[in-house]
């Protein structure tokens, strides 16, 4: 009777647990990792009335011929799929104002604070609001606003 395993036995069952090991951990990365989205791409709500017209946060406008939109798993999505929802997106325009790129955003990408991202607010506190510049008296004459005389 043999109890122990022939050395090439071990090393398959070795070889097929690390396989399954680093299969594990590439995934759980790839599902930490957030997309890299062009840097003028812009961040609002979509709403998909009739393909191809949409509503940018309120604003009617339109999806390009050729546009993309990927869904929070990054797979092509039909903008017919989308009818009626309003989804979170980052989107890009092409030259002619319309739709061309389109991120839907998951949970993750939503709660990462952008660098250009520029927060929505409809209201202005009046400290916010830009101050009406005034001459102290201590303005060089080389930066005084020269006035022409009529002649």
């Amino acid at each position: 009777m043999n109890r122990c395993l022939p050395l090439s036995r071990l090393r398959l069952r070795f070889g097929v647990i690390l396989l399954l090991l680093c299969g594990l951990a590439s995934m759980a990365q790839a599902f930490e990792n957030l997309r890299q989205f062009p840097p003028g791409a812009k961040r609002a709500t979509l709403l998909v009335t009739a393909p191809p017209n949409v509503t940018i946060d309120g604003v009617d406008a339109r999806l390009s011929p050729g546009a993309r939109i990927h869904g929070p798993n990054n797979m092509l999505v039909m903008s017919a799929a989308l009818v009626g929802q309003a989804v979170p997106v980052n989107y890009q325009l092409d030259g002619l104002g319309q739709l061309t790129r389109v991120w839907i955003l998951n949970q993750a990408e939503q709660d990462a604070q952008r660098a250009n991202a520029v927060p929505v607010v409809n209201f202005v506190f009046g400290s916010a609001a830009p101050a009406v510049k005034t001459d102290d008296g201590k303005t060089p004459f080389d930066q005084l606003p020269k006035y022409r005389a009529k002649p």
